[in-house]
């Protein structure tokens, strides 16, 4: 059996990979429209699922407490824009969910590769979290992320609390 290559990962100072991708509102959305804020992009594998749901639903409830901190939220995922605006709507999300259906931006975050799961190897998406500086900059870079949990561990990460 062979180990998983992984994927370039990016660290604390790199400059943000450049994007552009359709989103959630018909739109589209890129590195260039986050000048100057602070911006969550988190890479999920697949909208409608249990714990993409459940990910996704506590970025929409801590929306406030990421935005009184200077945050803003982006999603990012694999699927068309189509099923990532259905996404979206259906859960009341409040924050744009991008689609990446060739995975180029998630392989240039580092957030596709190489996965193992029940012993069988593939290719896939890598559930990741980064934090986007104002200035462009990565300021914090988390990889293999649970969905469960996670949003309450990036805001006692990131020092936001008390938790919504």
């Amino acid at each position: 059996m062979t180990t998983p290559t992984p994927a370039r990962r990016l660290a604390v100072g790199d400059a943000a990979p450049d994007f552009s991708l359709p989103d959630s509102t018909g739109g589209t959305t890129s590195l260039a429209d986050l000048a100057g804020t602070r911006t969550i992009l988190y890479f999920f594998p697949k909208a409608d699922t249990p714990g993409c749901t459940q990910e996704a639903c506590d970025f929409r409830d801590s929306l406030a407490g990421l935005a009184g901190a200077g945050l803003r939220v982006l999603g990012v995922s694999p699927d068309p824009a189509a099923r990532g605006a259905a996404f979206a709507a259906k859960h009341d999300l409040g924050f744009r969910v991008l689609a990446d259906e060739d995975h180029r931006v998630a392989e240039a975050y580092g957030a596709w590769g190489e996965k193992v799961n029940y012993g069988r190897t593939y290719e896939g998406l890598i559930r990741s979290t980064f934090v986007i500086g104002a200035d462009g900059r990565i300021e914090l870079a988390q990889y293999n992320v649970r969905a469960k949990g996670h949003v309450a561990k990036l805001r006692r990460d990131l020092k936001i609390l008390p938790l919504d």
